[in-house]
């Protein structure tokens, strides 16, 4: 849905803008003038969930950022409404509330409020005389969890056993492939619980990519150290090297290499994504210096000195 084009509005509208468009529109769909009117109904849903989002600064702004299709990635309709008290909004414009009538429903989001307006008048809603509060979300939770390359290489489903309420729960949680460091996955319902009887919170896990002692990350490209000595610096040679998933590959090291020369292996890094393709390895070529000479080599390092080389 494009929340612009549901609202008739423009980028650069201001908020009294915004709002004027989303009046005009509610007057003229909302339920209690389009009595059994699906389209009414659902037209109705469609602008206020576009206002919910173009009247929040911070939501808009995120609108603006990722668009239509990567916003609701980030946003559920629970996260859309919370905050959001339609009554209140459509008494500013002179109308009932959208629960005033008993025949409109609606399963937009999470948002109890929210949720409230567009039910049924069965002591849930909102009626004549003005509107209950409904049980309100619980608390969304943050926790950090540690992931490896090769579950980013591969991904993976883990089950981690998390603390609540002085009780231990075990939560199963599939990790993508690709997954960046400081990225959250979110586990719908898996946070606290309500005070009220609402649904629960949500569960986001931050991802914190833990050290491996061969590889290094690079965005989507892996890289991997190996050291030489200066004699096969000079001269070249050939080397092993093993990839991530456990690839063997002989790369040839040219004569006259320096210190810190990059060697790649295309398409033997990360995933961009769950479903992109990878990045390459990186050979990282360090010229070893021995902290101590034998006699014999320090002859020869003499040598080579006075040799200008």
């Amino acid at each position: 849905m494009d929340y612009y084009k549901t609202l008739g509005a423009k980028k650069d509208f201001t908020p009294a803008q915004i709002k004027k468009t989303y009046r005009k529109l509610a007057l003229k769909y909302h339920p209690d003038k389009n009595k059994d009117d699906k389209e009414a109904e659902a037209k109705f849903k469609e602008i206020s969930q576009a206002y919910a989002v173009l009247s929040d600064p911070e939501k808009k702004k995120q609108y603006d950022r990722y668009g239509s299709t990567d916003f609701h990635q980030r946003y559920s309709q629970e996260d859309i409404f919370r905050g959001f008290d339609l009554n209140d909004i459509l008494r500013q414009f002179g109308v009932g509330g959208a629960g005033s009538s008993a025949n409109f429903r609606s399963n937009m989001g999470g948002n109890g409020r929210f949720n409230s307006f567009f039910s049924q008048g069965n002591g849930g809603g909102c009626g004549g005389g003005g509107c209950r509060t409904a049980p309100e979300k619980g608390q969304d939770m943050t926790y950090q969890i540690t992931v490896g390359l090769d579950e980013v290489l591969n991904g993976a489903e883990r089950t981690i056993t998390l603390r609540k309420n002085g009780n231990s729960h075990n939560v199963s949680v599939k990790i993508p492939k690709g997954i960046e460091e400081g990225k959250k996955l979110r586990l719908q319902g898996k946070g606290g619980g309500s005070k009220n009887g609402g649904p629960p919170g949500d569960l986001y896990l931050k991802v914190e990519i833990a050290t491996n002692d061969a590889f290094s990350r690079k965005g989507d490209d892996l890289v991997v150290q190996k050291l030489i000595s200066f004699s096969e610096a000079c001269f070249g040679t050939k080397m092993e090297v093993e990839t991530l998933e456990g690839k063997k590959f002989m790369i040839k090291v040219a004569p006259g290499t320096v210190h810190d020369s990059r060697l790649r292996i295309r398409g033997y890094g990360l995933p961009v994504g769950p479903l992109g393709e990878r990045g390459d390895l990186y050979v990282k070529i360090g010229v070893k210096v021995p902290k101590e000479l034998t006699d014999d080599q320090k002859i020869v390092v003499e040598q080579l000195q006075a040799s200008g080389l």
